[in-house]
């Protein structure tokens, strides 16, 4: 998949939920957007990587720390 046909993904399901809160203004929509899609990313290009934390953080382009970090958040390590 290229990367515009994930950005096109990306903009029909955000149009999706903003027609689906019917004029009701949306609140902290980028958090919510960064949350929602963090998580699924982690948990893809770590099985991916075969669970291995520096080749994800690599991938990601994110320091390993960092990356450990966000998993903790989300709850995809102990």
């Amino acid at each position: 998949m290229s990367q515009q046909a994930i950005e096109a993904s990306v903009k029909s399901t955000l149009q999706n939920y903003l027609s689906d809160l019917q004029g009701t203004p949306p609140s902290e929509l980028y958090d919510l957007m960064v949350r929602t899609m963090e998580k699924p990313l982690f948990e893809v290009v770590m099985a991916h990587a075969n669970h291995n934390q520096s080749r994800a953080a690599e991938w990601l382009g994110l320091n390993r720390n960092t990356l450990r970090k966000k998993l903790l958040e989300h709850k995809l390590v102990d």
